[in-house]
């Protein structure tokens, strides 16, 4: 053996070791050795196709390899698919900031065209998160790989679609949504940053119409809707304000007649108690709207715009508009007051941090509390069986709080990279009630409504250039992926598509069973439900919940039986790592100075589930001495076996050394027996602390020098050493493998893989 381990001789070549004999693939490794029946299976949560990997990723590549790792030498049929994800909205907003670059928009290029600059663009960069996932040595079975787009997979998802129509878990209907103007689309409220914001709180005085010099105040954070205000809400216990029911008051801005209604949504705490109605631009507003059927009148377009019923603020932006109308109310000496530093939380986009507009919006929904089909009470259920274990102290508890309070999930969204919905519009009879926005055969941006564009256009152009549609609630529509012949009424033939593409957690969320339905054949009998869905905990509501629903739907049964969710990697101060603060880790470069064994040990070794971790570089060079330590130790192995060839034990250690053997196996076997204990109950980090301690405190502090004075005999001494090698595997596979190898050509060990060999049993120590 060399005298010293250098990790860059050595990894490239041991993953081309283990590719070259196909140790990934579970149906190759039961043609190396016995496996069981029982099987254990991890699908990867699938990285962006396009970007490269941070710190998180090489967490959860880490933590699911060693399970993947023990599993499989432990002989369970075992698999873990990889795969990578299209991630629609992060995508396209990437894509959007080159083309800016290049001076140009998503507004230059009808649907199919800017579809294909998108695929092409993350072809030419989806071998980068494959390249680095390898990189970490992760032993999946990349003849199982999966993209979120791949046509068979697309095909689950239509068909997952198509079943949730049929059994009327899905509907469309306009809804308000919460809106980026930047981005371009809605998102479900698990997609919304609440970020707390000093604002400015007005009030604003409303005369009352019986006498209009008599006015009543309230306070708003957003003036700016003011003429659409149709209602005023008080609560109907209130002392001070209930003796308003039904009296009415003039609109500040319009001098429309306002009624003053009851609904105990009305906070008596906040401002003066009494509250202005927006339906179309609230969401308490709008839920109240619908239950006392109010008008819900739109002024503000999907570009953050006052509309024309805004009269002289249309064309307005949202804070242009608000600066106009203060000004205004403030010369009818309509403002009592502004306080300007009042703190509330405040709906922004995830992506981009704009803050969400609330829209009306016609949208795809599906029902989570449906009746004949309740998928809430169903995930609810699994949970308190414990069919799905969450790992992570109070994740339980978070989860049922989100399956509780979910509202039915907008899975539309306005963006062209992603599963387009397979819904086509009848035209005939319905012109007048769809919206279309297209680029003409001039390339002009053209919108209006389907009716008036037909005048000047032929249906075939306005396809072509299709960017979005938006058709009214009420408008038929068919689901078909092709452009369907004829209606249901068998009358028309003119039919428009929707260009609205499926939420990305909505495909996502199927991850589970359509990759296991769509790879080879007996796989998804074979690996579902699978053992174990490790993720980060901050997407428990977007991904694990919702893969929940959709597996119980779709699969009849809870897609894993264990939730490992790890926390945060944070910098060695505790501090959330981040570009802008330069305290961020690139794994690669961790990997390049300290080596791969070295950065997965580090980020693993005394984690808790559900619980964030701090690491840095004097983790890594800790780790760093710990992959020395395990070479040294097997060198000195190697060099032992030679120098007891030529050098005779003297018989006064002989006796030493037979009273220390029953001892010494009886640490080995306990060793053996506290890290399988510990990792069948996947406390992974605490697997790991005790592993180290063990080797470095007992058998090189402690063994290995009884070795140097004959007090351990060299079998004993070998059967240690390889005992350790198999422990350590999972955790440091590279550096483990590497020594086996020497010790395969010494004839120290019989199986020519470290990856497919048997995992120590208890019996090995009797």
């Amino acid at each position: 053996m060399e005298s010293n381990y250098n990790h860059t001789n050595h990894e490239e070549k041991i993953y081309k070791l283990w590719e070259k004999h196909d140790a990934f693939n579970p149906d190759t490794v039961k043609k190396l050795r016995t496996v069981r029946s029982k099987s254990f299976s991890i699908i990867m949560p699938p990285p962006n196709a396009n970007d490269p990997l941070h710190v998180g990723h090489a967490t959860f590549v880490s933590l699911e390899d060693i399970l993947i790792r023990y599993h499989r030498m432990l002989g369970d049929d075992t698999v873990w698919i990889p795969g990578t994800d299209h991630a629609g909205i992060e995508t396209q907003f990437v894509f959007e900031k080159k083309l800016r670059k290049d001076k140009k928009s998503r507004f230059d290029y009808d649907s199919n065209s800017l579809y294909k600059l998108i695929w092409e663009y993350v072809q030419e960069n989806s071998g980068i998160a494959v390249d680095q996932i390898k990189k970490l040595g992760a032993s999946a079975d990349w003849s199982r790989f999966k993209f979120t787009l791949d046509p068979e997979i697309v095909d689950e998802v239509l068909e997952t679609f198509t079943e949730l129509h049929n059994d009327g878990l899905i509907y469309r209907d306009v809804q308000l949504v919460n809106y980026c103007t930047k981005c371009g689309t809605s998102y479900s409220e698990l997609e919304v940053d609440k970020v707390d914001q000093n604002v400015k709180l007005y009030y604003v005085k409303y005369p009352l119409a019986s006498d209009p010099k008599t006015f009543i105040t309230i306070a708003t954070t957003r003036p700016e809707p003011i003429f659409l205000d149709t209602h005023i809400a008080v609560h109907p216990k209130d002392k001070k304000t209930k003796k308003l029911i039904g009296k009415k008051a003039l609109n500040p801005l319009t001098g429309a007649e306002m009624e003053i209604i009851a609904d105990e949504f009305v906070e008596p705490e906040f401002g003066t108690g009494i509250v202005k109605l927006t339906p179309a631009h609230d969401f308490n507003d709008f839920i109240v709207a619908k239950k006392h059927d109010l008008p819900i009148i739109q002024g503000i377009n999907r570009q953050g715009k006052i509309m024309d019923i805004g009269g002289k603020y249309a064309g307005f932006t949202v804070l242009q508009a608000r600066e106009q109308v203060v000004k205004d109310l403030e010369e009818k000496n309509l403002i009592e007051k502004i306080e300007t530093k009042y703190n509330t939380p405040v709906d922004t986009c995830y992506r981009c941090g704009r803050i969400i507009e609330p829209l009306p919006l016609p949208q795809f929904f599906l029902s989570v509390r449906h009746t004949k089909n309740n998928l809430v009470e169903q995930a609810l259920k699994v949970v308190e069986d414990q069919k799905t274990v969450i790992l992570g102290a109070g994740y339980t508890t978070v989860l049922n709080h989100w399956l509780n309070n979910l509202r039915d999930w907008n899975i539309s969204r306005q963006i062209v990279w992603g599963i387009t919905i397979p819904v086509w519009y009848e035209i005939d009879g319905n012109e007048d009630k769809i919206t279309a926005g297209f680029l003409s055969k001039k390339k002009q941006y053209i919108n209006g409504i389907l009716s008036e564009l037909l005048k000047e256009h032929k249906l075939e152009e306005i396809i072509d250039g299709l960017q979005q549609i938006t058709a009214e609630p009420d408008v038929p529509y068919i689901l078909s992926r092709e452009k369907p012949a004829k209606s249901a009424s068998k009358t028309t033939k003119n039919w428009i598509p929707e260009t609205d593409t499926f939420d990305t957690w909505f495909s996502s969320a199927q991850w589970p069973f359509v990759t296991l339905k769509t790879n080879k054949k007996g796989d998804f009998k074979r690996f579902y439900p699978t053992s174990v869905m490790e993720t980060g905990y901050d997407i428990l509501p977007f991904w694990v919940m919702r893969m929940m629903l959709l597996g119980l739907y779709k699969a009849g049964e809870t897609p894993f039986a264990h939730v490992y969710l790890h926390g945060l990697v944070r910098d060695e101060k505790g501090q959330k790592m981040s570009k802008s603060k330069g305290n961020s880790i690139d794994p690669l470069e961790v990997t390049k100075e300290f080596g791969t064994d070295a950065l997965r040990m580090a980020l693993v070794i005394r984690s808790t589930a559900g619980q964030d971790k701090s690491v840095g570089n004097r983790d890594f060079k800790g780790m760093k001495h710990l992959t020395n330590k395990l070479w040294n130790a097997a060198r000195f192995t190697l060099m032992n076996k030679e120098r007891l060839k030529t050098e005779p034990i003297a018989s006064g250690k002989i006796t030493y050394q037979k009273g220390q053997e029953k001892h010494f196996k009886k640490q080995l076997r306990e060793n053996v027996e506290n890290i399988t204990l510990q990792l069948d109950k996947l406390n992974i980090g605490y697997s790991a602390d005790m592993l180290y301690s063990q080797f470095w405190h007992w058998f090189c502090d402690v063994c290995i020098e009884d070795a140097k004075n004959d007090g351990l005999s060299q079998e004993n001494l070998e059967q240690g050493m390889v005992t350790f090698l198999k422990l350590f595997h999972p955790y440091m596979p590279f550096v483990t493998e590497a020594i086996w190898q020497e010790f395969y050509k010494n004839d120290i060990v019989t199986e020519p893989l470290l990856i497919t060999s048997d995992w120590p049993k208890t019996t090995d120590f009797a």
